[in-house]
């Protein structure tokens, strides 16, 4: 184990594969987060939403991707609904206002990039 790691650094480890998967569990009536990728230029975060949680409506300044590994979402996006499913990504633009819902249990990875 790196030192990175045993001080508790969130990221995954680098040149190894890993199970996206398995780095982040349900919790009942919550939405759980994991950043595995903290830089200047983005961040890489995942996602464990219990069926109808969600994130309510907001902005960011920058794009944000929505790749979903698991379950299935509805996604709004300057008021348009959509839903997404396993293998399936969607792009939140900058300055949008968005929302997500699980409408089954659903993990997904938010790629955000700050340029």
């Amino acid at each position: 184990m790196s030192p990175e790691q045993a001080a508790g650094s969130r990221e995954i480890p680098a040149a190894a594969p890993v199970l996206l998967m398995e780095l982040v569990n349900y919790q009942a009536d919550s939405v759980v987060s994991r950043t595995i990728v903290k830089k200047p230029a983005g961040t890489v975060t995942l996602f464990a939403f219990d069926e109808g949680e969600g994130l309510s409506e907001h902005t960011a300044a920058f794009d944000a991707l929505v790749h979903v590994l698991e379950g299935e979402a509805e996604i709004v996006i300057s008021a348009k609904a959509m839903r997404a499913k396993a293998g399936e990504a969607v792009l939140m633009p900058a300055q949008q206002p968005h929302a997500l819902k699980a409408i089954t249990r659903f993990r997904m990875v938010l790629t955000m990039i700050r340029a």
